[in-house]
């Protein structure tokens, strides 16, 4: 028995007289993978819509999940080792970000006499005080201790570290953007933007710079907290008092408890006995992330539409093909081809479709991550890229393959109950 497949592309011989069933079975799928390619060539324009609405709502899920896996990568790694911040009273939220991941603008100050009574407290392991308020070309000075560096594994790269007022250590992506050199000199300004007030009185001079971290420590001006105070002295009689407490402050105090159930009264304590806040990193991120999240989640509503529009006009489509394409599809019976052949031709055309849509909305997620990830850059914002892969991506282009298998699912069914004679007379 001999079957004749007529393709538009050629003709597939099938014979179950012939022994190499796996070499004709594979000539026959390149005829019908040749054939679908060509019935979606033949009309460009809807395949180029098709491919293009699938495409777009598959890169802006792309991105949304680049996004939300830097994002949470980044606030974990940055938080790491962290277990409470105490600083002034204001927004728990505003302290984690302006304390942990240098974004945002301090709550106040505290008296460096209150800190100083944490000392020795039997829930506390390591107290990292912090002294903020000015910087760099947007690169924030942080005044500190070099415990700082430990919560980073952050090393030194080149010179040392600071050791006298004034002296500075730069993270490595802050010295990359600024140019600074060992040796150089510059002077702070107050406030974290451009146009704040120059402290030219007292200029910081370069004496280490970081090895890479990738955490926040690579985008800081680190120094001693007393290198804070001398560039805040305005008035001789401030150098009367240097060696004592009397009036001096920190920005806030990173705490690592000594007990894990610390965390259940120390807060309390703090927040209740004192005129400092105490607020919880992981609660706070936790709360910030789903902030994040809601506005995620609007994104890839929006892009799970798009994807549902692609859907819809995939099975138009097929079906416009399909009504056009009757007569071929009857021919094609007459010369021997099977009905499971015809049901695979369609069905083939709506995984070219939705793979070539899904391949297209990978790269322009990729890309756009990418583009994306260099505005942050410039912005000195939180580093993002494109040239990194989410293990979701996976499932992604199998829910779009799936995609166009539902789109194709009825076209097909009906491809395959085609009735050979109605079909060749009504022509």
């Amino acid at each position: 028995m001999r079957l004749w497949s007529r393709t538009g592309i050629g003709y597939a011989r099938c014979s179950r007289e012939e022994p190499h069933w796996a070499a004709l079975g594979a000539e026959v799928a390149v005829k019908l993978f040749q054939l679908a390619f060509a019935y979606l060539r033949h009309r460009p324009l809807n395949t180029f819509l098709n491919v293009i609405l699938l495409a777009l709502g598959v890169a802006m899920i792309v991105v949304l999940l680049l996004f939300s896996a830097q994002m949470e990568d980044r606030l974990t790694r940055d938080s790491r080792g962290i277990d409470m911040v105490i600083g002034a009273k204001g927004s728990p939220l505003q302290l984690i970000l302006s304390s942990i991941y240098q974004i945002d603008m301090p709550t106040g100050n505290i008296l460096l006499a209150d800190a100083k009574k944490l000392i020795g407290h039997p829930m506390i392991k390591t107290i990292v005080p912090l002294a903020l308020g000015d910087a760099f070309r947007g690169f924030r000075i942080v005044g500190t201790e070099h415990s700082y560096l430990k919560l980073y594994d952050a090393k030194l790269a080149q010179g040392e570290l600071w050791s006298k007022p004034l002296d500075a250590a730069l993270g490595a992506t802050a010295a990359k953007k600024t140019g600074l050199k060992l040796g150089d000199t510059f002077t702070g300004s107050h406030g974290l933007g451009a146009g704040g007030g120059e402290h030219e009185a007292a200029p910081f001079k370069v004496v280490g710079i970081l090895a890479e971290t990738g955490s926040v420590a690579d985008r800081l001006v680190l120094t001693g907290i007393n290198s804070v105070w001398k560039m805040h002295e305005h008035h001789a009689e401030n150098e009367t008092h240097a060696e004592s407490d009397e009036g001096k402050e920190v920005t806030s105090l990173l705490i690592q408890y000594r007990t894990p159930l610390a965390g259940a009264s120390l807060p309390r304590e703090i927040n209740s006995q004192s005129a400092m806040q105490a607020a919880s990193p992981a609660f706070e991120t936790a709360r910030l992330l789903s902030l994040v999240g809601f506005g995620v989640d609007t994104l890839r509503a929006f892009a799970i539409v798009l994807m549902a529009s692609a859907l819809l006009s995939m099975f138009i489509a097929l079906t416009n093909t399909l009504d056009e394409r009757r007569y071929d599809l009857a021919i094609m019976r007459t010369l021997g081809a099977g009905n499971g052949w015809l049901f695979a031709l369609v069905l083939l055309q709506g995984v070219l479709l939705a793979g070539l849509g899904a391949l297209i909305g990978i790269a322009l997620g990729h890309l756009a991550a990418q583009l994306l990830g260099m505005w942050f850059n410039i912005t000195q914002q939180m580093a993002f890229t494109g040239l990194t892969w989410v293990k979701e991506e996976f499932w992604l282009i199998a829910v779009a393959i799936g995609v166009g298998i539902i789109a194709a699912i009825l076209p097909a069914l009906r491809a395959y109950r085609t009735d050979i004679a109605s079909t060749l007379a009504k022509e």
